[in-house]
């Protein structure tokens, strides 16, 4: 069990306010404070900064708030796991990106759970950012994600390398043909969300030739992938998206890819958990089994 003082650290870093800590703690500011003190004492360093009003955190306070949330999660994870075993059963925790947990992830959990029939699996949706805050908070225990991440901070194993490609209706129509990137500006194109994964990889691979989303002649912002594939099949405009969400679509002659001379991207799909987590061996051991059959 966790010194009380730290629980009264975490909850001032995530406020970095003591008024707010210490009502969440149901304790005085003063109490908070000397909480706070005592650790600087007892690790020797100082935790926080004060500028006028504002509140920051200090390296050596970073350092020690990424170990002691990663021991607390670790923690409530143990007295889940010795709980379930009382039951004879597994919980296992993990979140995918809208554009994996809609087009990708089925099969290989499908045959997952027909391997594993005593484990309850909870998955989680959201964008990459969404992901790494609840990894962060213990919400879940691992995450496959297909945007950027610090990757100092994350133990991670390859999922796959899955093609980035232009989509537009096949009756779409362009004045003249798109040889690269330019040739698309005077485009409607449609965009996920900022902090998604999909968004994020377009955003860099237009950066690297100087472009931005602001160069197309307008755009439609979609936070559902589904929709932004319903959009694109009725000629409202052009896309940048991963070819196996629209798999199906170019199958049936729905859709049509735009060939770029200057667009040619591949992107990691990547599985990730906290460095610093006791379960990272089975953790790992799981993601391996969920690998889709090469």
């Amino acid at each position: 069990m966790l010194d009380f003082r730290i629980d009264t650290f975490l909850c001032v870093c995530r406020h970095l306010n003591f008024t707010k800590a210490a009502k969440e703690l149901n304790i005085t500011q003063p109490a908070v404070s000397q909480h706070i003190h005592h650790l600087e004492n007892e690790y020797g360093t100082k935790l926080f900064t004060q500028d006028g009003k504002k509140l920051f955190l200090t390296d050596n306070g970073k350092l020690l708030y990424k170990k002691m949330n990663q021991i607390k999660n670790d923690d409530e994870s143990l007295k889940e796991i010795l709980s379930q075993n009382n039951h004879g059963l597994k919980d296992i925790s993990f979140g995918v990106t809208m554009t994996i947990g809609e087009y990708i992830i089925a099969d290989p959990i499908s045959d997952y759970i027909k391997n594993h029939p005593d484990t309850n699996l909870k998955i989680t949706f959201g964008n990459t950012s969404e992901l790494l805050k609840k990894l962060s908070e213990g919400v879940i225990d691992f995450a496959l994600v297909e945007g950027y991440f610090p990757e100092n901070d994350y133990e991670t194993l390859l999922f796959s390398k899955e093609e980035f490609v232009s989509v537009c209706s096949a009756k779409h129509s362009f004045t003249q043909k798109p040889r690269v990137i330019k040739d698309l500006f005077p485009e409607r194109i449609l965009i996920r969300e900022p902090g998604s994964g999909t968004r994020n990889i377009l955003e860099r691979a237009l950066a690297l030739n100087n472009y931005s989303t602001s160069d197309f002649r307008n755009f439609i912002q979609v936070e559902n992938m589904h929709a932004i594939i319903s959009l694109i099949e009725k000629d409202c405009g052009i896309t940048f998206l991963y070819k196996a969400a629209v798999a199906s679509g170019l199958q049936s002659g729905y859709l049509k890819t735009i060939p770029l001379d200057d667009f040619r991207v591949k992107h990691d799909f990547t599985f990730i958990w906290p460095k610093d987590t006791v379960f990272s061996e089975e953790i790992r051991a799981i993601c391996e089994e969920i690998l889709p059959v090469a």
